[in-house]
């Protein structure tokens, strides 16, 4: 048997079994800083992990991964249509990395009541749109369904925009859309959806495609935009990039040119707030391993001078200094393994306390979601418990040279 991991199971052990020593309570600060250290590195990581994959599903379900739309609105952000036609959405569904193509139309406008207006703007979508989405937040009513030949005549309407107005599913909205004249359409609430994202909320009415063509007075085939999905998110940008050289100087039967990017650039602010978070993370990260790095210092060096008298019967006994150094690093590990294992523990109750019954609530209208998100990944898990315990281990080689200083003579005489 190995006598070096006999040594120190038989140290870690007394221990356990409650020996009365000066190192005890420095060895139990020990275990709890790696325990806390790791509990701390664990959650940070899902909740960070979580809240960037929260709001972006939530970005790209109000949109799409990526969006095309004409050149001239890409520029001067005027509302200026593209031809979106069946053979064009043929082409693009059977692009590799190409997973939905659906089309959509905006048109500004107002909604007026008896004694209130608020500003908005409608948008129109056919009967391939994907409303997933939009009914895992639907709160009340039903999602109608739209297509590009009918009018129907129906809206789904924001809870911000109903609580502002004070309408209801089956209320009547009066809109108005003003360009040469003024239009006006009536249309009924079919469903109040939520889903916290102020930008979309407190605007965007939606319903059938047709409605919104006509209203801005489009030519057949012409759209206001495509929005595509992406089979793989990670493959976004070379997605695009094939969107982009299949659309390059390529013109519709109107003359229009078409444009396309990716959610990322649609909405740069947001996606480089998210990317501000990972900075925040490596900074908890390397705070954690540096607290519980230097707990376990300490505590080695208190084990290392109490046990004096012992490292200096092993020299006599003629065993050399790494042999020694050996043995307390081991120690060191049943130690880490301790506080990690309790580490965790903890982790895991909080984030499945946090996951199942949301306890810490959030303001949607600053942070896009109403609770802070949970998502534990098992590789970045168990990269963080290898990374713990491999740092911690490394930043103890160092002070276990102390041994080296410790001669026979005088230690065995140590009290």
């Amino acid at each position: 048997m190995n006598w070096k991991l006999f040594i120190a199971r038989r140290i870690y052990k007394n221990k356990e079994e409650g020996e009365k020593s000066v190192s005890k309570p420095a060895v139990r600060i020990a275990i709890a800083g790696i325990a806390i250290g790791l509990a701390v590195m664990i959650i940070s990581v899902a909740v960070v992990i979580g809240f960037k994959h929260e709001v972006r599903d939530k970005v790209i379900g109000l949109g799409s991964d990526i969006l095309i739309t004409s050149l001239d609105e890409a520029q001067s952000y005027q509302v200026t249509p593209i031809v979106g036609d069946d053979s064009l959405m043929s082409i693009l569904k059977d692009m590799p990395g190409v997973k939905h193509v659906q089309r959509y139309a905006t048109k500004p406008g107002m909604i007026m009541t008896s004694d209130n207006f608020q500003g908005i703007v409608l948008k129109g979508v056919g009967q391939e749109y994907d409303m997933s989405f939009l009914q895992r937040h639907l709160i009340e009513g039903e999602i109608p369904v739209f297509t590009d030949s009918v009018s129907s005549s129906q809206a789904l309407v924001s809870k911000a925009i109903a609580d502002r107005l004070g309408v209801k599913v089956g209320d009547k909205l009066y809109t108005y859309y003003v360009e040469n004249n003024v239009r006006a359409r009536r249309l009924t609430v079919a469903g109040i959806y939520q889903t916290n994202f102020s930008s979309y909320d407190d605007l965007f009415l939606l319903t059938d495609l047709r409605t919104v063509v006509r209203l801005n007075s489009w030519k057949e085939g012409q759209v206001g935009g495509l929005e595509v999905s992406v089979d793989d998110y990670a493959r976004l940008n070379e997605t695009n990039e094939q969107l982009l050289l299949f659309f390059n100087e390529r013109t519709d039967k109107y003359g229009g040119k078409y444009y396309s990017q990716t959610v990322e650039e649609v909405y740069p602010q947001i996606f480089a707030w998210l990317g501000l978070l990972d900075v925040n993370v490596w900074v908890i990260l390397i705070l954690m391993v540096g607290v519980a790095g230097f707990t376990m210092i300490s505590g080695l060096l208190i084990i290392i001078l109490e046990r004096t008298n012992m490292i200096g019967v092993l020299k006599a006994l003629g065993a050399d200094n790494t042999s020694v150094r050996k043995v307390f690093l081991t120690l060191a590990v049943f130690l880490i393994r301790k506080g990690m294992l309790w580490g965790n523990v903890l982790a895991l109750a909080c984030c499945g306390v946090q996951y199942f019954f949301h306890p810490i609530k959030l303001d949607p209208a600053v942070y896009y979601i109403d609770a802070v998100p949970i998502e534990l990944n098992v590789w970045i898990w168990l990269l963080l418990n290898i990374g713990t315990l491999v740092v911690s281990v490394w930043m103890l080689v160092g002070p276990s040279y102390l041994i080296s200083c410790i001669l026979p003579a005088r230690s065995i005489r140590f009290e």
